[in-house]
């Protein structure tokens, strides 16, 4: 598809607007700038006024060459705005709401919803576009949001009911150690006092992880991923290929970097219990893809710079019975499997203001991971 605009002198650019706007609108037309949907300002004749940085990353092209041309030209079918423009100008309604495909320069046209509304300036009509597949995430980030509230309340009743038992295994382990002579058999009484251990202090971190301050510090995320590889790789020592593909200009982040850990090392495992026959066949690959996002918006927020990782596999995927689900706590994929490990990551994530994206395919599973970035 191609971009239409109408026709504009080759002289274009060193020629002031046609409607040259006053330096006091210019400066509240600039405030657009900082919302992440799309929008124009146009006059009732359809000519754009005013073109914010989302539209013009949507559309391919400087506001340049947007303002001062016809915005019903920027869609497939130019009459549904020209008509919506028309019933704004004569006070027919306040707002109207409809469906159309945005043109692109270079690329297929998107499906929009297209809100027109009138302003308190006259002459000037707000045309606000949602792209589908925006608002269709945006609803996705909403449910997984309920979705981690309820998940965080039924952990903290889970921990609850574990930290009880817990201290009495681990004291028991202690006093049948003290009555063993046999030093072989005290290893086996130390092995169950560390993993009690191990899990109480789990368990604190799931009831009150606001309280622990002090372990956020600028933490590389490269270290990261390279304290899960070597943990995994002494897991699987055969038939599983790590691959790391990272951007080292990722500059360091505020963070909890044992929980970041814990949020890779959980997704990794997954992926590495899903890649079990594969590992056996000895054509296992883990990838370890990291990148800088610009201009991201998750989480009803647009960021300037987000850190991007991606934890890649070459499985089976995910089977399509708990796809919407995986994030569900005691949901698992795999028979005896905690069904906590994903949860605990998105957790661990959202405490960061981050977000845990999927894309599942047979052959292919890429956990997304996104952190703002200072």
């Amino acid at each position: 598809m191609s971009w239409c605009v109408s026709p504009l002198p080759n002289n274009r650019l060193d020629k002031p607007p046609l409607h040259p706007v006053p330096a006091s609108a210019a400066a509240r037309l600039r405030s657009f700038d900082l919302l992440a949907t799309l929008v124009a300002v146009v006059r009732v004749d359809g000519s754009v006024l005013f073109a914010n940085s989302a539209l013009e990353d949507a559309l391919g092209t400087s506001r340049r060459i947007i303002e001062e041309s016809q915005f019903a030209d920027c869609f497939t079918d130019p009459q549904g705005l020209k008509n919506a423009l028309r019933g704004a100008g004569g006070n027919q309604f306040a707002a109207l709401r409809y469906d159309a495909w945005l043109r692109r320069l270079n690329h297929e046209p998107i499906p929009v919803h297209v809100i027109v509304t009138q302003t308190e300036v006259a002459g000037e009509i707000i045309v606000e576009l949602l792209p589908q597949e925006q608002q269709a995430r945006q609803d996705r980030e909403e449910r997984l949001a309920d979705q981690a509230q309820a998940n965080k309340e039924l952990i903290r009743n889970l921990a609850h009911e574990i930290k009880n038992p817990l201290g009495g295994i681990r004291g028991a382990a202690q006093l049948l150690e003290m009555e063993i002579l046999d030093r072989g058999l005290k290893e086996y009484t130390q092995v169950i006092i560390h993993e009690a251990d191990r899990l109480q202090t789990l368990v604190d971190r799931l009831l009150a992880p606001h309280r622990l301050p002090h372990l956020v510090g600028d933490v590389n995320i490269h270290e990261v991923c390279e304290r899960v590889r070597s943990l995994i790789g002494a897991e699987f020592p055969r038939g599983l290929k790590v691959v790391r593909d990272y951007d080292t200009s990722i500059p360091e982040l505020r963070a909890d970097r044992e929980q970041l850990i814990q949020t890779v090392l959980n997704i990794a495992q997954n992926a590495c219990q899903a890649l079990a026959e594969r590992i056996a066949a000895g054509d296992a690959c883990l990838t370890f893809h990291s990148r800088i996002a610009r201009g991201v918006t998750f989480g009803k927020q647009r960021y300037r710079l987000a850190l991007e990782l991606h934890v890649i596999d070459n499985g089976p995927g995910i089977p399509d019975s708990i796809r919407d689900r995986i994030f569900y706590p005691l949901v698992s994929g795999r028979e005896g499997g905690s069904g906590l490990g994903l949860t605990l990551a998105q957790t661990f994530v959202q405490q960061h203001h981050g977000m845990i994206e999927v894309d599942s395919v047979p052959g292919r599973t890429d956990f997304k991971i996104l952190i703002p970035l200072p």
